[in-house]
């Protein structure tokens, strides 16, 4: 099963330490670019994008996820979304991909 990620510099930087391969996206064209370049992997059964990042997308993000054959999408905030999110960043990355990001002394 591989994960892709789409979002901000920072989020897809801490979503590789946990072996998620992204790209980031600024931009609406970039954010489609990168959607474009995710979904057409035919190992992608996971997408995390950003809140900032589903909202570029918009109308084809909402066609994609009506499609039963296609990967499963999990939005998340970026590190200004506007939801808070109990246990940081952190918990919510080992409830998405299932991983630890804890440091090692």
């Amino acid at each position: 099963m591989a994960f892709y990620c789409i979002g901000d510099e920072d989020t897809v930087r801490g979503l590789r330490l946990a072996g998620v391969e992204g790209r980031t996206a600024c931009t609406p064209s970039e954010a489609m670019d990168s959607f474009a370049w995710a979904t057409a992997r035919q190992d992608c059964e996971l997408l995390i994008i950003t809140g900032e990042v589903a909202a570029q997308l918009g109308a084809v993000l909402e066609a994609f996820r009506m499609d039963p054959q296609a990967p499963l999408v999990v939005e998340i905030p970026g590190p200004g979304g506007p939801m808070e999110v109990a246990g940081g960043l952190h918990s919510l990355v080992r409830s998405a991909v299932g991983l630890s990001l804890e440091r090692v002394p």
